[in-house]
């Protein structure tokens, strides 16, 4: 059945993503206490500096990995 939206949206709701991970969470714990910036140059050689599309964060790649 075709259902037609009658209202528009009239509200935002406008959330922090800070608040959204507890302070005692075990990955704020493991942000604190290691460093992942040493990815950077490993992998540094892989990507092409003046050709190609912006790529996705090699930090953020690896993190989602690692969890």
């Amino acid at each position: 059945m075709l259902t037609k939206a009658k209202d528009k949206q009239t509200s935002y709701e406008f959330v922090m993503l800070e608040e959204l991970v507890k302070e005692d969470h075990l990955l704020r714990k493991i942000d604190k206490y290691i460093d992942f910036s040493f990815i950077y140059d490993e992998v540094e050689e892989l990507y092409c500096h003046d050709n190609g599309r912006p790529s996705v964060d090699p930090v953020v790649l690896f993190k989602m990995t690692l969890l």
